[in-house]
């Protein structure tokens, strides 16, 4: 009898072969496993360190949010005390210029003359008093200026309405040639010549308990006409009261 290989027996059923009819190609044989979450891989893995969040990051996010939360509280309680107060830009008006002892050097271009300026200044707020600290004016015939004066302070409650007197004086100054031309040429042909005044004036606003404000207020009253011959010495502004521009 020839010698036959005889399979030892263990016990245990012969696993099972893949069928080599039922893979094409390269195809894997066995089913895969599941592929792993890098979350699993992470927590089991001994050497991997958990990243820290960028502290910089972090700090930049709640400033952001912290300058946009300020900027809006800041503006819902401006626009609160806006609806309570109603605050509004106070009003001047020129009501007459008086100008005298005028005299100017066509040679020399030398200037003398005296203004003085009433205005009605009206405080047309109903909650807010004003106080009128320092007042800094000057008189001008276009851009060249003639005579500078403070007005004294005054302060005015809501609703009210103040006269206040604005005087200047000049002596021998000096004025542009081409703005003294200017002048004595308005004198002859048109009988009068404009003067703008300008003045900066620092105010107070208060208004009942409210932590009281300073601002600085610019007024221009533009184009007073005064009557001025070319033979006199003096005139007076024509053409009715003059409203000026008004800046808070």
């Amino acid at each position: 009898m020839e010698n036959q290989y005889v399979r030892p027996v263990t016990g245990y059923p012969a696993s099972a072969y893949p069928n080599s009819t039922t893979t094409t190609g390269t195809a894997y044989p066995y089913a895969a496993p599941p592929p792993q979450s890098a979350y699993y891989y992470n927590n089991n893995n001994p050497y991997y360190v958990q990243p820290y969040p960028d502290p910089r990051a972090a700090f930049l996010r709640r400033l952001v949010v912290i300058i946009a939360a300020s900027f809006i509280i800041a503006g819902t309680i401006v626009f609160i005390v806006w609806l309570v107060l109603r605050p509004r830009v106070p009003e001047f008006r020129v009501d007459s210029v008086t100008l005298s002892n005028f005299n100017l050097s066509s040679t020399s271009s030398l200037l003398t003359g005296n203004w003085d300026v009433k205005f009605a200044v009206s405080n047309p707020n109903h909650k807010i008093s004003l106080y009128y600290d320092h007042i800094a004016a000057s008189v001008f015939y276009k851009d060249e200026s003639l005579s500078e004066t403070t007005v004294a302070p005054f302060d005015q409650g809501t609703r009210n309405q103040t006269t206040v007197t604005a005087k200047f004086a000049a002596a021998a100054r000096y004025v542009d040639k081409k703005a003294a031309d200017s002048i004595l040429s308005d004198r002859t042909s048109r009988g009068s010549v404009d003067f703008n005044v300008r003045m900066v004036a620092r105010v107070r606003l208060k208004a009942g308990s409210w932590q009281e404000r300073r601002r600085f207020m610019r007024v221009y009253c533009g184009n007073l006409a005064v009557g001025l011959s070319s033979n006199s010495v003096g005139g007076t502004m024509v053409g009715g009261a003059r409203e000026c521009k008004v800046g808070l």
